[in-house]
């Protein structure tokens, strides 16, 4: 599995900051503390990491990832009841608008949840 010692250790900090704040927490408290829980770790963290929209090679806009972590892995995070496929498919977008191969859907509920999700590679031949 691709960065799989890496993940481990992300969802390791995960578990951890749930373990300390338990549930009911909105989304920028737990990304607060996850950034704090990883760095402490020895990681490196982009915040509300930037991510440029391109249509046809034109900029036509800009969202952020809640973390960046080593360069490597995009990490969504949500405080909700329950996952939906729209933050699957944000996290997708986030990785091929970043080109960055994985990425981790973090979902602070009642209890952590845990989705890998993996770049999606475009066929470009015509």
């Amino acid at each position: 599995m691709l960065h799989e010692e890496l993940t481990k250790k992300i969802i390791g900090a995960a578990y951890q900051v749930h373990n300390t704040l338990g549930a009911g927490f909105l989304e920028k408290v737990y990304e607060n503390a996850l950034r704090i829980e990883l760095e402490r770790s020895g990681f490196r963290v982009a915040q509300q990491y930037p991510i440029n929209v391109f249509y046809k090679n034109e900029l036509v806009g800009e969202f952020y990832a809640d973390l960046y972590v080593n360069d490597t892995i995009i990490l969504e995070l949500k405080a909700v009841e329950n996952l939906l496929p729209i933050h699957e498919t944000q996290l997708v977008n986030y990785l091929n608008g970043t080109n960055t191969d994985i990425g981790l859907l973090i979902n602070f509920g009642s209890s952590v949840v845990v989705k890998r999700k993996y770049r999606v590679y475009k066929n470009t031949k015509k």
